[in-house]
């Protein structure tokens, strides 16, 4: 095992797959001469070439046409947004060009495409960078929706997403870029829709994704002195959505708390819920919780920003709830 950041994770699978398929070519804002606003593509120009590692105008719509017309004749683009809050710009492209064009040409025009970059929020960036668009994306029949919370996670769900036939929307945790961890070496691929159990429990059930999976590990650890046993799974993958997973776990434990930092309307978690409600009701012993992200535009004074998001405070006190603490 290495160990190596999140972000040397996601530059490790991208130089990894370039020089596995020729077909495969980053493009994005800075992502060449400047080694990406992120550094995620650190030394791929120098390696690769202008041709392979392409520099873009800020132009988003522009750029994710071209990638998506690039995969129709073959290619396989990872097309880097500086962060998914521009990507509304080309939100066009991704979901009526990329998510539709297998369907709509009855299976002759496949889309192998990544779109990639960070989401949710960073510090003080104000109300129209903060923002986590999960469940935006996951609505979208065509696409399948990634949110790694992981160095480990990030780099074998980016190899399998390079090498998927379907366009697919991967979202980066923008806090989570120097966040260190244990990497396979070598091929290390995890496949897309199925769901980890970062902490086994038989007390309440915590489901998590991305940004969240740290909190809820923390929670998990206050929860344990007071004697709680949480069980702690991580999604990593929103569409398709692991099932059998949250299922088994909710079966187990009978209690549950979903933890995500969107907003609560039409949240990532109310699918979860919908789910577990409609296959597992006979199985909770208490409602169901969610933890979210305070429904309003991201504060950009410190205190409120901080008390918007989801801490593992939150956590810990949703599940002594659905526990009747």
């Amino acid at each position: 095992m290495a160990t190596l950041t999140y972000r040397d994770a996601l530059n490790q699978a991208l130089r990894e797959e370039m020089s596995r398929d020729d077909r495969v070519f980053l493009m994005g804002e800075e992502v060449a001469e400047y080694d990406g606003a992120y550094k995620v593509s650190r030394g791929l120009l120098k390696e690769f070439g202008p041709k392979r590692v392409v520099d873009t105008p800020i132009a988003e719509l522009g750029f994710a046409g071209i990638g998506v017309g690039a995969a129709m004749v073959g290619l396989r683009p990872v097309i880097e947004m500086m962060t998914w809050n521009f990507a509304l710009l080309a939100i066009d492209q991704i979901v009526n060009s990329a998510a539709k064009m297998r369907y709509m040409s009855g299976g002759q025009i496949g889309v192998p495409i990544v779109f990639r970059g960070p989401g949710g929020a960073a510090l003080q960036l104000g109300a129209q960078h903060s923002q986590a668009f999960e469940s935006y994306y996951a609505h979208i029949p065509g696409l399948k929706v990634i949110a790694p919370a992981t160095p480990a996670d990030a780099k074998g769900l980016l190899k399998a997403a390079i090498r998927d036939d379907d366009p697919v929307v991967f979202i980066e945790g923008e806090m989570l870029y120097n966040q260190k961890g244990d990497v396979p070496e070598g091929e290390h691929l995890v496949p897309i829709g199925r769901a980890d159990v970062k902490r086994a429990g038989r007390d309440v059930t915590i489901i998590s994704h991305s940004k969240t999976v740290g909190p809820a590990l923390k929670a998990a650890e206050s929860l344990a002195a007071e004697g709680i046993d949480a069980e702690v799974i991580d999604l990593r993958t929103i569409r398709p959505l692991d099932t059998e997973a949250i299922l088994g776990s909710v079966g187990k434990t009978n209690r549950c708390v979903v933890a995500e930092e969107g907003w609560a309307f039409a949240g990532v978690g109310a699918q979860v819920v919908d789910v577990i409600q409609r296959d597992a009701f006979d199985a909770l012993d208490a409602p169901i919780l969610r933890v979210t992200g305070a429904d309003v535009p991201m504060p950009y004074n410190k205190h409120l920003e901080r008390a918007a998001k989801v801490d593992a405070g939150k956590i810990h006190e949703a599940a002594k709830k659905v526990l009747y603490r």
